[in-house]
């Protein structure tokens, strides 16, 4: 099986892990300290084919998110699941903001953490599965580059 990561550093290692922990659902799957410099805390599900990894550097800020549509979707096809999701990421403290694109007002909810990094919680089942090429946004997105 092939596992997408997607890494970031964060100026806030502990307070992002939990944000991201709480709100998500996630499990920490692994963290290390000073690793070449680096701490760092690697979070998913061990079934689910992606990571999400923090790392902190002492003395090299992260800065915040370099534009507002940095994101990363979340699809919850189920209402009640989806709601329940929203709640838990209010409550680990991502701030609920209005998407920078309104097709994510649409059918989710975006929240930003504290450096300016958005996730949004889609109610909707996710486009493009399985290699069929089609899903929601059929007739408004080309499958070819």
């Amino acid at each position: 099986m092939i596992i997408l990561r997607v890494a970031r550093p964060t100026d806030d290692l502990e307070g992002t892990v939990r944000m991201y922990r709480d709100g998500l659902g996630l499990e920490i799957l692994g963290q290390f300290d000073d690793h070449d410099g680096f701490d760092g805390v690697i979070l998913g599900k061990w079934d689910l084919p992606y990571q999400i990894e923090f790392t902190h550097q002492a003395g090299h800020p992260a800065g915040l998110a370099p534009s507002k549509d940095n994101l990363l979707v979340f699809y919850h096809p189920q209402r009640n699941a989806w709601m329940r999701v929203c709640e838990k990421m209010a409550a680990a403290g991502f701030r609920p903001v209005a998407s920078w694109n309104p097709y994510w007002n649409a059918r989710g909810r975006t929240f930003e953490d504290p450096e300016g990094y958005r996730v949004v919680i889609q109610n909707a089942e996710a486009p493009f599965q399985g290699g069929s090429g089609t899903g929601p946004l059929e007739g408004a997105v080309s499958n070819r580059l």
